[in-house]
């Protein structure tokens, strides 16, 4: 049987699918609940959230499920060099976006820039909460937090672009791997290389990944309907993790907008770009990703240059801004996209699986 792996057995779900957890407060308690009642794990992005926020996002969750569920941190949470970003390079990057702001009406941001939410205050609600699963992209938390989570019984799952990474993930003592591979849609979670030389193929990847490590993996990036599942699955992973299927539902927190752009012939065409939040991700090209496209190395560290887009309306829940100007986050095989709720998907694959 398909749904009987090492990573069902791991977690005792009755189907190896994962909901690809989602940044930028597209998450939702809904879509989280629903895929894990479905059998699967459902998974909520926990990035953009205080350590309070995340309690209360977590109580809720259980109030619509009591299977298995997925909670999602950033462990690298600021770029390096953040610190030398001053009001000189600040001023730079604004003159750069000024006709971008003046196109839409809104005063720039001024320096300096809020805060985020740190990995270490984050932390500290997952030892609270105590979700079933931990997962974590952007690197590997410390030896100490590991061990806290195997005391607290919650299943950890790291995120690798790259079998070196996957490697490094199994000796930590992880307990299951994502194997993501560069069609995904959102950010390239690399970390031990710059996520531009780390642009490994879904389907490259996944054997190599399987053949070095032993715990559970999970393949990531490109998967959208059965046909990936079962590609996925002949290449020996032990899961799939779907996102931008699952992205374009009524049941995420994304925009109208956004699932629209899903399932629109703009699709087809992705590109990679720092333009968003300084770190390399994959969405649907615009405006703003080509005309800027060849300044991508004079922008802000992660996360201010979010902070500075994100004053034009750039993200997914500001639904009144201007699609070109908005980060649509998309994986390549969103042309294959057919299902706009997540039981139709789900269901579909299962059936697609018999």
């Amino acid at each position: 049987m398909w749904t009987d792996t090492k990573f069902t057995r791991l977690l005792g779900l009755d189907l190896p699918i994962v909901q690809g957890p989602f940044g930028g407060k597209v998450s939702s308690i809904e879509l989280t609940s629903i895929v894990s009642n479905l059998g699967g794990l459902g998974s909520y992005g926990c990035q953009p959230f205080y350590s309070n926020e995340i309690i209360e996002i977590t109580n809720e969750i259980r109030k619509n499920t009591n299977k298995p569920f997925n909670l999602n941190l950033w462990v690298n949470d600021k770029d390096e060099h953040i610190e030398d970003f001053d009001q000189n390079a600040f001023e730079t990057i604004i003159q750069l976006f000024q006709p971008y702001f003046e196109q839409v009406g809104v005063e720039p941001p001024t320096f300096p820039l809020p805060e985020s939410p740190s990995f270490e205050n984050q932390i500290e609600a997952i030892f609270d909460v105590k979700p079933h699963v931990f997962s974590f992209v952007y690197g590997i938390p410390s030896e100490d937090i590991l061990e806290k989570c195997r005391q607290l019984q919650i299943k950890t799952v790291g995120t690798a672009t790259t079998l070196d990474e996957a490697i490094a993930i199994e000796n930590a003592g992880v307990d299951a791997i994502v194997a993501s591979g560069f069609d995904a849609g959102g950010h390239r979670v690399s970390f031990l290389d710059k996520a531009e030389e780390s642009l490994v193929g879904t389907f490259s990847l996944i054997p190599q990944v399987v053949d070095h490590v032993k715990i559970p993996v999970i393949a990531a990036g490109g998967i959208a309907d059965s046909r990936g599942v079962k590609a996925a699955f002949a290449l020996g992973a032990d899961a799939v993790q779907i996102g931008t299927a699952f992205l374009a539902t009524q049941q995420s927190g994304t925009s109208n907008i956004h699932r629209e752009k899903l399932f629109s012939k703009d699709a087809r065409y992705t590109t990679l770009t720092k333009i968003f939040t300084g770190r390399l991700s994959r969405g649907i090209k615009n405006k703003l990703t080509e005309e800027l496209k060849d300044f991508q190395t004079n922008l802000a560290p992660y996360p201010l240059q979010g902070k500075i887009v994100g004053k034009l309306g750039a993200y997914p829940a500001n639904t009144e801004s201007n699609p070109e100007l908005k980060s649509f986050w998309a994986g390549q095989a969103a042309p294959l996209l057919k299902y706009h709720h997540v039981k139709e998907l789900i269901d579909n694959i299962i059936e697609e699986m018999k």
